[in-house]
């Protein structure tokens, strides 16, 4: 297990800033959404329902020199939900009728809308000065590099919301990064499990290499039907980390994002950390692995 050099706040904290040359990774945390802030939420999104527990004040940045900022939080993840239509019953309509049979959640839902709460947010880019281009590209995430032996200088983690679909599932949003030496990755993964019709995972990993003028944003989706996987037993079911090696690939992005100049007060950090490259990192980069 590498040894951790920053460790995750607590609920109700705001992270020191950590900084790594020209860049500065901070999280805020905090309680969910209490009963007036969901109501405006509701209104604002024009969504008669958000999840339960709707993190709404969680957020995490990685702020620039150059003054763009990434930010991941539960209000812009929500904005990409379809509020009019319910997309589960058109996927799986079958499936969808039986599990939603004795559902009075579902059942009493008067405007429809994606009660799932499928998102394909893929984070906030802050770019007042107009410096970051989003390219289609065929370079990957350097896998080999987050296997190499580094210190995780900073780690994150928290939920951004979860909602057990009135007991008929599960749908939750994370975010998880690790900063070492040499670069940054981050996963955000949203989970999906509607009990008797499916399971389904779109993940969002951002990867950085100081010294480089750019950052690499794969996306995927991956689904499959439960009635496909009777075989698999119930615990691995409600793993999120082992569903994600058994559900079927659905979509996929590569994705360039490039803001200018290279960033080379990041290589001189990187540089002046090589000392700390004796430690093994976790080797995967799903969840588990950031």
């Amino acid at each position: 297990m590498a040894l951790l050099a920053s460790t995750a706040a607590h609920v109700g904290e705001i992270c020191e800033p950590f900084t790594l040359g020209q860049w500065k990774f901070i999280a805020h945390k905090n309680h969910i959404l209490n009963s007036q802030e969901v109501e405006a939420l509701c209104k604002n999104l024009e969504i008669p329902q958000i999840p339960e527990m709707t993190f709404g004040h969680n957020k995490l940045q990685i702020t620039h020199a150059q003054g763009f900022q990434i930010e991941f939080n539960a209000t812009d993840s929500l904005q990409r939900v379809d509020n009019k239509h319910d997309l589960m019953k058109v996927a799986v309509a079958k499936e969808w009728n039986e599990s939603r049979k004795n559902n009075e959640f579902i059942k009493e839902t008067v405007k429809p809308f994606d009660w799932t709460f499928t998102t394909d947010y893929k984070g906030t880019v802050n770019d007042p000065q107009n410096i970051v281009k989003v390219l289609e590209t065929t370079e990957r995430i350097n896998v080999q590099r987050l296997k190499m032996k580094e210190k995780i200088l900073y780690f994150e983690e928290m939920t951004l919301f979860e909602d057990e679909l009135a007991d008929n599932g599960c749908a939750q949003l994370t975010v998880k990064i690790r900063v070492m030496p040499s670069c940054f990755f981050l996963l955000m993964r949203f989970y999906l499990r509607v009990d008797g019709v499916l399971s389904r995972i779109h993940d969002t990993r951002w990867y950085h290499e100081f010294g480089t003028n750019h950052l690499i944003r794969e996306y995927t989706e991956k689904e499959k039907a439960i009635k496909e996987m009777r075989h698999i037993s119930p615990a691995v079911l409600t793993d999120a980390n082992a569903m994600d090696q058994i559900l079927d690939l659905k979509q996929e992005i590569f994705e360039k994002v490039v803001f200018g100049n290279t960033d080379k007060q990041s290589l001189d950090s990187r540089e002046s950390n090589s000392k700390y490259m004796h430690t093994a990192l976790p080797t995967d980069t799903s969840a588990s692995g950031s």
